[in-house]
Protein backbone atom coordinates (compact mmCIF):
# COMPACT_ATOMS: atom_id res chain seq x y z
CA UNK A 1 0.00 0.00 0.00
CA UNK A 2 0.90 3.52 -0.75
CA UNK A 3 2.32 5.18 2.35
CA UNK A 4 0.60 8.49 1.44
CA UNK A 5 -2.46 6.89 1.43
CA UNK A 6 -2.11 6.27 4.74
CA UNK A 7 -0.59 9.51 6.14
CA UNK A 8 -3.96 11.96 4.32
CA UNK A 9 -6.47 9.29 6.14
CA UNK A 10 -5.38 9.06 9.58
CA UNK A 11 -4.62 13.01 9.44
CA UNK A 12 -8.66 13.07 8.68
CA UNK A 13 -9.49 10.90 11.14
CA UNK A 14 -7.25 13.24 13.68
CA UNK A 15 -9.07 16.40 11.95
CA UNK A 16 -12.43 15.01 12.18
CA UNK A 17 -11.72 14.00 15.83
CA UNK A 18 -10.49 17.67 17.24
CA UNK A 19 -13.73 19.22 15.31
CA UNK A 20 -16.20 16.89 16.69
CA UNK A 21 -15.50 14.54 19.40
CA UNK A 22 -13.50 17.61 21.56
CA UNK A 23 -15.78 20.09 20.86
CA UNK A 24 -18.40 17.54 22.37
CA UNK A 25 -15.97 16.82 25.72
CA UNK A 26 -15.27 20.87 25.70
CA UNK A 27 -19.20 21.70 25.83
CA UNK A 28 -20.81 18.28 27.39
CA UNK A 29 -18.30 16.83 29.37
CA UNK A 30 -15.86 19.04 31.08
CA UNK A 31 -18.20 22.10 30.89
CA UNK A 32 -15.40 25.20 29.75
CA UNK A 33 -15.96 28.55 30.76
CA UNK A 34 -13.78 31.39 29.40
CA UNK A 35 -14.82 33.76 31.92
CA UNK A 36 -13.67 31.56 34.98
CA UNK A 37 -10.29 32.81 36.29
CA UNK A 38 -7.45 30.33 36.22
CA UNK A 39 -4.47 28.96 38.76
CA UNK A 40 -2.70 30.90 36.31
CA UNK A 41 -3.82 34.44 37.05
CA UNK A 42 -5.05 34.06 40.52
CA UNK A 43 -2.11 32.19 41.86
CA UNK A 44 0.43 34.09 39.63
CA UNK A 45 4.26 34.25 40.95
CA UNK A 46 6.25 34.71 37.82
CA UNK A 47 7.75 31.05 38.17
CA UNK A 48 5.57 28.22 37.72
CA UNK A 49 2.05 30.13 37.69
CA UNK A 50 2.28 32.46 34.29
CA UNK A 51 -0.59 33.18 32.19
CA UNK A 52 0.51 32.28 28.53
CA UNK A 53 -1.16 32.42 25.23
CA UNK A 54 -2.52 29.42 23.83
CA UNK A 55 -0.16 28.60 20.98
CA UNK A 56 2.96 28.95 23.31
CA UNK A 57 1.73 26.58 25.87
CA UNK A 58 0.43 24.05 23.38
CA UNK A 59 4.54 24.16 22.10
CA UNK A 60 5.45 23.32 25.73
CA UNK A 61 2.40 20.73 26.55
CA UNK A 62 3.93 19.02 23.27
CA UNK A 63 7.28 19.00 23.10
CA UNK A 64 7.35 17.66 26.75
CA UNK A 65 4.69 15.25 26.41
CA UNK A 66 6.36 13.55 23.35
CA UNK A 67 9.68 12.86 24.12
CA UNK A 68 11.21 10.12 22.09
CA UNK A 69 8.39 7.29 23.64
CA UNK A 70 5.94 8.28 20.57
CA UNK A 71 8.93 7.19 18.33
CA UNK A 72 10.27 4.13 20.16
CA UNK A 73 6.91 2.46 20.96
CA UNK A 74 5.34 2.47 17.53
CA UNK A 75 9.06 1.68 15.83
CA UNK A 76 9.05 -1.31 17.97
CA UNK A 77 5.40 -2.48 17.68
CA UNK A 78 5.53 -2.31 13.52
CA UNK A 79 7.32 -6.14 14.78
CA UNK A 80 3.43 -7.27 15.34
CA UNK A 81 2.55 -5.63 11.67
CA UNK A 82 1.91 -2.00 10.98
CA UNK A 83 -2.08 -2.16 11.20
CA UNK A 84 -2.61 -3.59 14.95
CA UNK A 85 -0.24 -0.39 15.34
CA UNK A 86 -1.50 1.59 13.07
CA UNK A 87 -4.82 1.21 14.64
CA UNK A 88 -4.40 1.45 18.31
CA UNK A 89 -2.16 5.15 17.52
CA UNK A 90 -5.38 6.22 15.78
CA UNK A 91 -8.06 4.74 17.67
CA UNK A 92 -6.20 5.46 20.69
CA UNK A 93 -5.48 8.88 19.71
CA UNK A 94 -8.97 10.00 19.34
CA UNK A 95 -11.06 8.16 22.09
CA UNK A 96 -8.17 7.56 24.65
CA UNK A 97 -5.36 9.92 24.67
CA UNK A 98 -7.65 13.25 23.69
CA UNK A 99 -10.20 12.42 26.57
CA UNK A 100 -7.62 11.59 29.07
CA UNK A 101 -5.14 14.40 28.36
CA UNK A 102 -7.80 16.70 27.99
CA UNK A 103 -9.75 16.04 31.16
CA UNK A 104 -6.61 15.24 33.35
CA UNK A 105 -5.72 19.36 32.38
CA UNK A 106 -9.47 20.62 33.24
CA UNK A 107 -9.49 18.79 36.60
CA UNK A 108 -6.12 20.44 37.73
CA UNK A 109 -7.33 23.86 36.42
CA UNK A 110 -10.50 23.61 38.06
CA UNK A 111 -8.21 22.33 41.76
CA UNK A 112 -5.71 25.53 41.67
CA UNK A 113 -3.74 23.95 39.56
CA UNK A 114 -2.74 19.87 41.78
CA UNK A 115 -1.04 17.56 40.19
CA UNK A 116 -3.31 14.58 39.35
CA UNK A 117 -1.96 12.64 42.64
CA UNK A 118 -2.93 15.25 44.83
CA UNK A 119 -6.31 15.57 43.26
CA UNK A 120 -6.83 12.13 43.86
CA UNK A 121 -7.24 12.98 47.73
CA UNK A 122 -9.98 15.38 46.77
CA UNK A 123 -11.93 13.03 44.68
CA UNK A 124 -11.70 9.31 45.84
CA UNK A 125 -9.65 9.91 49.13
CA UNK A 126 -7.10 10.56 51.46
CA UNK A 127 -5.74 7.36 51.22
CA UNK A 128 -5.81 7.17 47.39
CA UNK A 129 -3.30 10.43 47.11
CA UNK A 130 -0.61 8.45 48.97
CA UNK A 131 -1.16 5.45 46.06
CA UNK A 132 -1.43 7.19 43.26
CA UNK A 133 1.80 9.82 44.15
CA UNK A 134 4.12 6.57 45.16
CA UNK A 135 3.17 5.08 41.38
CA UNK A 136 4.09 8.63 39.78
CA UNK A 137 7.04 8.59 41.45
CA UNK A 138 8.07 4.90 40.16
CA UNK A 139 6.51 6.35 36.43
CA UNK A 140 8.70 9.60 36.91
CA UNK A 141 12.00 7.98 37.72
CA UNK A 142 11.33 4.78 34.84
CA UNK A 143 10.75 7.96 32.10
CA UNK A 144 13.71 10.12 33.41
CA UNK A 145 15.85 6.75 33.00
CA UNK A 146 15.00 5.40 29.71
CA UNK A 147 15.04 9.02 28.09
CA UNK A 148 18.31 9.91 29.48
CA UNK A 149 19.54 6.31 27.77
CA UNK A 150 17.94 7.35 24.18
CA UNK A 151 19.89 10.77 24.03
CA UNK A 152 22.68 9.61 25.00
CA UNK A 153 23.03 6.50 22.32
CA UNK A 154 21.50 9.11 19.95
CA UNK A 155 24.82 11.50 20.99
CA UNK A 156 26.85 8.72 20.20
CA UNK A 157 25.77 7.62 17.05
CA UNK A 158 24.62 10.95 15.55
CA UNK A 159 28.14 13.31 16.67
CA UNK A 160 26.46 15.92 14.00
CA UNK A 161 23.44 16.62 16.20
CA UNK A 162 25.60 17.72 19.52
CA UNK A 163 26.53 21.00 18.42
CA UNK A 164 22.14 21.95 17.10
CA UNK A 165 21.31 20.54 20.71
CA UNK A 166 23.92 22.34 22.68
CA UNK A 167 23.42 25.71 20.82
CA UNK A 168 19.85 25.71 20.70
CA UNK A 169 19.64 26.54 24.50
CA UNK A 170 21.03 29.74 24.89
CA UNK A 171 19.15 30.68 21.59
CA UNK A 172 15.88 29.59 23.24
CA UNK A 173 17.08 32.16 26.43
CA UNK A 174 17.70 34.95 24.32
CA UNK A 175 14.34 34.24 22.48
CA UNK A 176 12.54 34.07 25.76
CA UNK A 177 14.49 37.28 26.93
CA UNK A 178 13.41 38.96 23.53
CA UNK A 179 10.03 38.12 23.75
CA UNK A 180 9.27 39.03 27.41
CA UNK A 181 11.16 42.47 27.79
CA UNK A 182 9.81 43.54 24.04
CA UNK A 183 6.54 41.87 24.30
CA UNK A 184 6.16 40.96 20.82
CA UNK A 185 4.53 37.80 19.59
CA UNK A 186 6.51 34.35 20.00
CA UNK A 187 5.66 33.14 16.28
CA UNK A 188 8.41 35.02 14.50
CA UNK A 189 11.00 35.06 17.10
CA UNK A 190 10.51 31.04 17.54
CA UNK A 191 10.71 30.67 13.68
CA UNK A 192 14.02 32.70 13.51
CA UNK A 193 15.06 30.07 15.81
CA UNK A 194 14.32 26.96 14.50
CA UNK A 195 15.62 28.63 11.05
CA UNK A 196 19.32 29.35 12.61
CA UNK A 197 18.24 25.25 14.64
CA UNK A 198 18.89 23.61 11.23
CA UNK A 199 21.29 25.77 9.48
CA UNK A 200 23.75 24.38 12.76
CA UNK A 201 23.03 21.02 11.16
CA UNK A 202 25.37 22.14 8.01
CA UNK A 203 27.75 23.17 11.01
CA UNK A 204 27.43 20.10 13.02
CA UNK A 205 27.68 17.90 10.27
CA UNK A 206 31.60 19.61 9.30
CA UNK A 207 32.36 19.63 12.66
CA UNK A 208 31.00 16.47 15.15
CA UNK A 209 31.57 16.21 18.29
CA UNK A 210 32.33 13.41 20.37
CA UNK A 211 33.33 12.56 24.00
CA UNK A 212 35.06 9.79 23.54
CA UNK A 213 38.97 10.67 24.25
CA UNK A 214 37.46 12.56 27.78
CA UNK A 215 35.30 9.71 28.62
CA UNK A 216 38.20 7.10 27.98
CA UNK A 217 40.36 9.46 30.14
CA UNK A 218 37.84 9.02 32.48
CA UNK A 219 37.73 5.25 32.78
CA UNK A 220 34.27 5.47 31.38
CA UNK A 221 31.84 4.80 28.26
CA UNK A 222 30.86 7.70 26.27
CA UNK A 223 27.26 6.65 26.34
CA UNK A 224 27.81 7.26 29.91
CA UNK A 225 29.24 10.09 30.02
CA UNK A 226 26.89 12.08 28.44
CA UNK A 227 24.09 10.53 30.46
CA UNK A 228 25.69 12.06 33.57
CA UNK A 229 26.37 15.55 31.80
CA UNK A 230 22.03 14.96 30.73
CA UNK A 231 21.09 14.98 33.90
CA UNK A 232 23.94 17.42 35.11
CA UNK A 233 22.19 19.61 32.15
CA UNK A 234 18.09 18.07 33.77
CA UNK A 235 18.75 19.43 37.25
CA UNK A 236 19.97 23.38 36.43
CA UNK A 237 17.25 23.08 33.71
CA UNK A 238 14.49 21.84 36.12
CA UNK A 239 15.58 24.56 38.73
CA UNK A 240 15.12 27.83 36.81
CA UNK A 241 11.58 29.72 36.30
CA UNK A 242 9.59 28.10 33.07
CA UNK A 243 9.72 31.72 31.17
CA UNK A 244 13.33 31.25 31.24
CA UNK A 245 14.23 28.28 29.22
CA UNK A 246 11.86 25.70 29.24
CA UNK A 247 8.66 27.62 26.99
CA UNK A 248 10.70 29.39 24.50
CA UNK A 249 12.48 26.11 23.60
CA UNK A 250 9.14 24.33 23.96
CA UNK A 251 7.77 26.59 21.32
CA UNK A 252 10.58 26.27 18.87
CA UNK A 253 10.03 22.51 19.49
CA UNK A 254 6.60 22.71 18.54
CA UNK A 255 7.78 24.05 14.92
CA UNK A 256 9.90 20.72 14.40
CA UNK A 257 6.46 18.24 14.70
CA UNK A 258 5.35 20.22 11.34
CA UNK A 259 8.27 20.46 9.73
CA UNK A 260 8.92 16.63 10.02
CA UNK A 261 5.65 16.34 9.41
CA UNK A 262 6.17 18.15 6.38
CA UNK A 263 9.06 16.29 5.55
CA UNK A 264 7.64 12.85 5.39
CA UNK A 265 4.36 14.59 4.09
CA UNK A 266 6.45 15.88 0.73
CA UNK A 267 8.72 12.96 1.02
CA UNK A 268 6.18 10.03 0.64
CA UNK A 269 4.43 12.29 -1.73
CA UNK A 270 7.42 12.95 -4.58
CA UNK A 271 8.80 9.20 -3.10
CA UNK A 272 5.75 7.72 -3.53
CA UNK A 273 7.21 4.92 -1.29
CA UNK A 274 5.01 1.98 -0.28
CA UNK A 275 4.50 0.19 2.66
CA UNK A 276 7.16 -2.66 2.76
CA UNK A 277 6.40 -4.43 6.14
CA UNK A 278 3.82 -7.02 6.82
CA UNK A 279 0.39 -5.45 7.49
CA UNK A 280 -0.08 -8.55 10.18
CA UNK A 281 3.44 -10.44 10.85
CA UNK A 282 2.40 -14.01 10.74
CA UNK A 283 6.31 -14.78 10.99
CA UNK A 284 6.61 -14.45 14.94
CA UNK A 285 10.14 -16.42 15.95
CA UNK A 286 9.75 -18.01 19.28
CA UNK A 287 10.17 -15.98 22.57
CA UNK A 288 7.71 -12.86 21.07
CA UNK A 289 5.66 -11.25 23.41
CA UNK A 290 2.25 -12.10 22.82
CA UNK A 291 0.37 -9.37 20.28
CA UNK A 292 -2.21 -9.06 23.85
CA UNK A 293 -1.78 -7.65 25.89
CA UNK A 294 1.74 -6.44 24.95
CA UNK A 295 1.03 -4.08 21.99
CA UNK A 296 -1.40 -2.14 23.80
CA UNK A 297 1.46 -1.27 26.27
CA UNK A 298 4.74 -0.65 23.92
CA UNK A 299 2.75 1.71 22.22
CA UNK A 300 1.87 4.36 25.09
CA UNK A 301 2.76 7.73 24.07
CA UNK A 302 1.15 8.08 20.69
CA UNK A 303 -1.77 5.95 21.62
CA UNK A 304 -2.12 7.12 25.55
CA UNK A 305 0.23 7.98 28.26
CA UNK A 306 0.19 8.61 31.82
CA UNK A 307 2.79 10.64 31.63
CA UNK A 308 0.82 13.36 29.24
CA UNK A 309 -1.70 13.98 32.91
CA UNK A 310 1.28 14.67 34.91
CA UNK A 311 2.44 17.17 32.54
CA UNK A 312 -0.88 18.24 32.03
CA UNK A 313 -1.62 18.54 35.71
CA UNK A 314 1.88 19.70 36.60
CA UNK A 315 3.19 22.23 34.70
CA UNK A 316 0.59 23.33 31.88
CA UNK A 317 -2.55 24.23 33.85
CA UNK A 318 -0.20 26.33 35.56
CA UNK A 319 0.16 28.04 32.87
CA UNK A 320 -3.42 27.78 31.05
CA UNK A 321 -5.20 31.76 30.20
CA UNK A 322 -8.27 30.60 29.75
CA UNK A 323 -10.50 27.57 30.38
CA UNK A 324 -11.48 27.05 26.43
CA UNK A 325 -7.52 27.25 25.52
CA UNK A 326 -7.79 23.14 27.54
CA UNK A 327 -8.97 21.93 24.34
CA UNK A 328 -6.55 23.32 21.95
CA UNK A 329 -3.28 22.54 24.53
CA UNK A 330 -4.74 19.06 25.78
CA UNK A 331 -6.11 17.66 23.12
CA UNK A 332 -4.22 18.55 20.12
CA UNK A 333 -1.43 18.30 22.20
CA UNK A 334 -2.99 14.41 22.13
CA UNK A 335 -3.71 14.74 18.64
CA UNK A 336 0.18 16.10 17.52
CA UNK A 337 1.34 12.72 19.48
CA UNK A 338 -0.26 10.80 17.90
CA UNK A 339 1.00 12.51 14.49
CA UNK A 340 4.58 11.71 15.49
CA UNK A 341 3.37 8.21 16.38
CA UNK A 342 1.89 8.08 12.77
CA UNK A 343 5.72 9.24 11.97
CA UNK A 344 7.34 6.46 13.38
CA UNK A 345 5.19 4.14 12.10
CA UNK A 346 5.57 5.28 8.29
CA UNK A 347 9.45 6.16 8.61
CA UNK A 348 9.83 2.22 9.98
CA UNK A 349 7.60 0.42 7.34
CA UNK A 350 8.37 2.63 4.08
CA UNK A 351 10.87 5.24 4.69
CA UNK A 352 13.74 2.76 5.61
CA UNK A 353 13.65 0.87 2.04
CA UNK A 354 14.09 5.01 0.57
CA UNK A 355 17.79 4.11 1.91
CA UNK A 356 18.22 0.62 0.35
CA UNK A 357 17.32 -1.29 3.64
CA UNK A 358 15.51 -4.60 4.32
CA UNK A 359 12.65 -4.49 6.67
CA UNK A 360 12.72 -8.14 7.71
CA UNK A 361 16.65 -8.05 8.69
CA UNK A 362 15.60 -4.92 10.91
CA UNK A 363 12.84 -6.71 12.31
CA UNK A 364 13.92 -10.26 12.39
CA UNK A 365 13.00 -10.45 16.44
CA UNK A 366 11.50 -8.61 19.15
CA UNK A 367 14.18 -7.86 20.64
CA UNK A 368 16.40 -6.55 17.23
CA UNK A 369 13.59 -4.40 16.50
CA UNK A 370 13.45 -3.29 20.15
CA UNK A 371 17.27 -2.47 20.37
CA UNK A 372 17.27 -0.70 16.90
CA UNK A 373 13.96 1.36 16.98
CA UNK A 374 15.18 4.91 17.01
CA UNK A 375 17.80 3.90 14.66
CA UNK A 376 15.29 2.61 12.03
CA UNK A 377 13.23 5.42 12.84
CA UNK A 378 16.11 8.18 11.95
CA UNK A 379 16.93 6.02 9.19
CA UNK A 380 13.19 6.22 7.50
CA UNK A 381 13.16 10.06 7.66
CA UNK A 382 16.31 10.05 6.40
CA UNK A 383 15.26 8.18 3.62
CA UNK A 384 11.98 10.77 2.96
CA UNK A 385 14.20 13.68 3.34
CA UNK A 386 15.88 11.99 0.65
CA UNK A 387 13.27 12.26 -2.19
CA UNK A 388 13.62 16.34 -1.67
CA UNK A 389 16.98 16.26 -2.17
CA UNK A 390 18.59 16.36 1.56
CA UNK A 391 21.68 14.37 1.70
CA UNK A 392 21.62 11.13 3.83
CA UNK A 393 23.97 12.41 6.47
CA UNK A 394 22.13 15.70 6.69
CA UNK A 395 19.05 14.19 7.06
CA UNK A 396 20.36 11.55 9.49
CA UNK A 397 21.45 14.60 11.78
CA UNK A 398 17.98 16.60 11.43
CA UNK A 399 16.29 13.53 12.93
CA UNK A 400 17.82 12.60 15.26
CA UNK A 401 17.92 16.36 16.51
CA UNK A 402 14.22 16.02 16.17
CA UNK A 403 14.16 12.79 18.39
CA UNK A 404 16.49 14.49 21.01
CA UNK A 405 14.91 18.12 21.18
CA UNK A 406 11.79 16.04 22.20
CA UNK A 407 13.49 13.86 24.73
CA UNK A 408 15.25 16.37 26.51
CA UNK A 409 12.30 18.23 27.01
CA UNK A 410 10.43 15.66 28.48
CA UNK A 411 13.64 14.95 31.10
CA UNK A 412 13.60 18.96 31.65
CA UNK A 413 9.77 18.42 33.11
CA UNK A 414 10.16 15.02 34.36
CA UNK A 415 12.54 16.04 36.98
CA UNK A 416 10.78 19.34 37.49
CA UNK A 417 7.48 16.83 37.99
CA UNK A 418 9.48 14.49 40.38
CA UNK A 419 10.74 17.43 42.28
CA UNK A 420 7.14 18.70 42.48
CA UNK A 421 6.36 14.62 43.71
CA UNK A 422 8.96 14.19 46.05
CA UNK A 423 7.99 17.39 47.86
CA UNK A 424 4.59 16.14 48.85
CA UNK A 425 5.54 12.57 49.88
CA UNK A 426 7.84 14.48 52.03
CA UNK A 427 5.18 16.51 53.60
CA UNK A 428 2.91 12.91 53.85
CA UNK A 429 6.11 11.25 55.99
CA UNK A 430 6.22 14.07 57.94
CA UNK A 431 3.00 14.57 58.90
CA UNK A 432 2.52 15.29 62.72
CA UNK A 433 6.10 13.63 63.17
CA UNK A 434 9.23 14.84 63.95
CA UNK A 435 13.07 13.03 63.57
CA UNK A 436 14.01 11.40 60.89
CA UNK A 437 10.71 11.86 58.70
CA UNK A 438 10.61 15.95 59.57
CA UNK A 439 14.17 16.07 58.67
CA UNK A 440 13.46 14.62 55.14
CA UNK A 441 10.54 17.04 54.74
CA UNK A 442 13.13 19.86 55.68
CA UNK A 443 14.95 17.70 53.03
CA UNK A 444 12.31 18.15 50.61
CA UNK A 445 11.93 21.69 50.78
CA UNK A 446 15.57 23.01 49.77
CA UNK A 447 15.12 23.37 46.32
CA UNK A 448 18.69 22.20 45.70
CA UNK A 449 18.23 19.01 48.27
CA UNK A 450 15.37 17.88 46.28
CA UNK A 451 15.76 18.42 42.57
CA UNK A 452 19.31 16.23 43.45
CA UNK A 453 17.06 13.48 45.08
CA UNK A 454 15.04 13.89 41.48
CA UNK A 455 18.10 13.13 39.63
CA UNK A 456 20.25 10.71 41.56
CA UNK A 457 17.59 7.91 41.58
CA UNK A 458 16.77 7.89 37.54
CA UNK A 459 20.65 8.81 36.79
CA UNK A 460 21.46 5.14 38.79
CA UNK A 461 18.71 3.25 36.61
CA UNK A 462 20.45 4.71 33.18
CA UNK A 463 23.63 3.86 34.43
CA UNK A 464 23.06 0.38 35.90
CA UNK A 465 24.81 -2.42 34.09
CA UNK A 466 21.74 -4.92 32.04
CA UNK A 467 23.73 -8.29 31.79
CA UNK A 468 22.86 -10.63 29.02
CA UNK A 469 21.91 -9.83 25.71
CA UNK A 470 20.61 -6.71 26.67
CA UNK A 471 23.79 -5.39 28.12
CA UNK A 472 24.36 -3.29 24.94
CA UNK A 473 21.41 -1.06 25.20
CA UNK A 474 21.88 -0.25 28.95
CA UNK A 475 19.83 -1.11 32.00
CA UNK A 476 17.37 1.16 31.46
CA UNK A 477 16.23 0.92 27.85
CA UNK A 478 17.20 -3.01 28.05
CA UNK A 479 15.64 -3.82 31.18
CA UNK A 480 13.11 -0.76 32.25
CA UNK A 481 11.24 -0.15 28.74
CA UNK A 482 8.55 -2.85 29.76
CA UNK A 483 7.89 -1.96 33.10
CA UNK A 484 8.00 2.03 31.70
CA UNK A 485 5.07 1.02 29.09
CA UNK A 486 3.18 -0.94 31.60
CA UNK A 487 2.91 1.62 34.44
CA UNK A 488 2.84 4.37 32.04
CA UNK A 489 -0.18 2.74 30.97
CA UNK A 490 -1.26 2.44 34.42
CA UNK A 491 -1.13 6.14 35.46
CA UNK A 492 -3.45 6.66 32.51
CA UNK A 493 -6.05 4.53 33.69
CA UNK A 494 -5.63 5.62 37.08
CA UNK A 495 -5.80 9.22 36.08
CA UNK A 496 -9.11 8.56 33.74
CA UNK A 497 -10.60 6.64 36.90
CA UNK A 498 -10.10 10.26 38.87
CA UNK A 499 -11.33 12.74 35.99
CA UNK A 500 -14.65 9.54 35.62
CA UNK A 501 -15.08 10.26 39.03
CA UNK A 502 -14.70 14.28 38.51
CA UNK A 503 -17.52 13.85 35.82
CA UNK A 504 -19.74 11.86 37.61
CA UNK A 505 -19.77 13.76 41.05
CA UNK A 506 -20.76 16.88 38.38
CA UNK A 507 -24.09 14.76 37.21
CA UNK A 508 -22.18 14.59 33.64
CA UNK A 509 -21.86 11.36 31.55
CA UNK A 510 -18.58 9.58 32.21
CA UNK A 511 -18.45 7.04 29.23
CA UNK A 512 -15.84 8.87 27.31
CA UNK A 513 -13.17 8.37 30.31
CA UNK A 514 -14.74 4.99 31.52
CA UNK A 515 -14.57 2.77 28.31
CA UNK A 516 -10.53 3.36 27.70
CA UNK A 517 -10.38 3.01 31.56
CA UNK A 518 -11.49 -0.44 31.45
CA UNK A 519 -9.44 -1.12 28.35
CA UNK A 520 -6.27 0.18 29.76
CA UNK A 521 -6.86 -1.45 33.24
CA UNK A 522 -7.49 -5.12 31.37
CA UNK A 523 -4.15 -4.82 29.36
CA UNK A 524 -2.13 -3.52 32.11
CA UNK A 525 -2.74 -5.78 35.01
CA UNK A 526 -2.46 -8.64 32.50
CA UNK A 527 1.00 -6.85 31.48
CA UNK A 528 2.26 -6.24 34.92
CA UNK A 529 1.01 -10.28 36.09
CA UNK A 530 3.16 -11.92 32.84
CA UNK A 531 5.96 -9.29 33.60
CA UNK A 532 6.45 -10.56 37.06
CA UNK A 533 6.38 -14.43 36.22
CA UNK A 534 9.29 -13.21 33.81
CA UNK A 535 11.15 -11.28 36.13
CA UNK A 536 10.97 -14.18 38.75
CA UNK A 537 11.94 -16.42 36.07
CA UNK A 538 14.67 -14.21 35.05
CA UNK A 539 15.66 -13.58 38.73
CA UNK A 540 15.97 -9.90 38.47
CA UNK A 541 15.38 -8.83 41.96
CA UNK A 542 14.63 -5.20 41.13
CA UNK A 543 12.18 -5.49 38.49
CA UNK A 544 10.59 -7.78 40.13
CA UNK A 545 10.05 -6.58 43.29
CA UNK A 546 8.71 -2.97 41.87
CA UNK A 547 6.51 -4.56 39.01
CA UNK A 548 4.70 -6.69 42.38
CA UNK A 549 4.46 -2.65 44.31
CA UNK A 550 3.07 -1.14 41.21
CA UNK A 551 0.79 -3.90 40.57
CA UNK A 552 -0.56 -4.50 44.47
CA UNK A 553 -0.86 -0.10 44.23
CA UNK A 554 -2.69 -0.17 41.40
CA UNK A 555 -4.96 -3.01 42.47
CA UNK A 556 -5.79 -1.30 45.57
CA UNK A 557 -6.12 1.99 43.84
CA UNK A 558 -8.66 0.34 40.85
CA UNK A 559 -11.09 -1.05 44.40
CA UNK A 560 -10.77 2.92 45.57
CA UNK A 561 -12.10 4.52 42.29
CA UNK A 562 -14.59 1.93 41.66
CA UNK A 563 -16.05 2.66 45.43
CA UNK A 564 -15.92 6.45 44.77
CA UNK A 565 -17.71 6.00 41.46
CA UNK A 566 -20.69 3.90 42.83
CA UNK A 567 -20.75 6.74 45.87
CA UNK A 568 -20.89 9.57 43.21
CA UNK A 569 -24.04 7.86 41.14
CA UNK A 570 -25.30 7.73 44.48
CA UNK A 571 -25.17 11.11 44.66
CA UNK A 572 -23.14 10.95 47.79
CA UNK A 573 -21.24 14.25 47.28
CA UNK A 574 -21.90 17.56 45.59
CA UNK A 575 -20.85 19.41 42.79
CA UNK A 576 -17.43 18.95 41.80
CA UNK A 577 -16.32 21.93 39.30
CA UNK A 578 -14.69 23.83 42.35
CA UNK A 579 -13.26 20.74 44.94
CA UNK A 580 -10.91 22.49 46.87
CA UNK A 581 -10.98 25.39 44.41
CA UNK A 582 -10.22 29.35 45.34
CA UNK A 583 -10.33 29.86 41.94
CA UNK A 584 -14.09 30.00 41.58
CA UNK A 585 -16.52 32.07 39.31
CA UNK A 586 -16.77 35.43 40.54
CA UNK A 587 -13.34 35.17 42.16
CA UNK A 588 -11.83 38.30 41.58
CA UNK A 589 -8.65 37.87 38.96
CA UNK A 590 -5.24 38.50 40.00
CA UNK A 591 -3.26 41.50 38.32
CA UNK A 592 -1.94 40.02 35.04
CA UNK A 593 1.76 40.85 35.28
CA UNK A 594 4.94 39.63 33.54
CA UNK A 595 7.98 37.53 35.15
CA UNK A 596 9.74 41.60 35.69
CA UNK A 597 6.92 42.45 37.89
CA UNK A 598 5.40 44.86 35.46
CA UNK A 599 1.66 44.99 35.26
CA UNK A 600 0.47 44.26 31.66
Amino acid sequence: MLAIVVLVVVLAIFAIGYRTYASYLADRVYALDAARPTPAHTMQDGIDFVPTNKHVLFGHHFTSVAGAAPIVGPAIAVFWGWVPALLWVTLGTVFAAGVHDFGALVVSVRNRAQNIGTLTRSVINTRSRTLFLIIIFFLLTLVNAVFAVVIGNLFVANPGAVIPIVVEIPLAIAIGQWIYRTRTAALIPSLVGVAVLYLLILVGNAYPVTLDNLAETLGMGPRTLWIIALFVYAFIASRIPVWVLLQPRDYINSHQLFIALGVIFLGLLVGLDRIVAPAINTNLPDGTPSFFPFLFVTVACGAISGFHSLVASGTTSKQLDKETDAKHVGYLGAIGEGSLALGAILATTAGVAAVGLDWGELYPDFATASGGAVGNFVQGIAGFASHLGVPADLGTIFAAVVVISFAATTMDTGVRLQRYIIQELGDLVAAGRGGIAGRFRDATRNLTAVTAMAVVVPLALALAPAGGEAEAQGYAFGRLWTLFGTTNQLTAGLALAVVAVWVTRGGRNATAQLVPLAFLLVMTVWALVLNLRTFIEDRDWILAPLDAIILVLALWLVVEAVLAIRRARAGDVGDPTEIGADDRRGAPAATITDPEGRAR
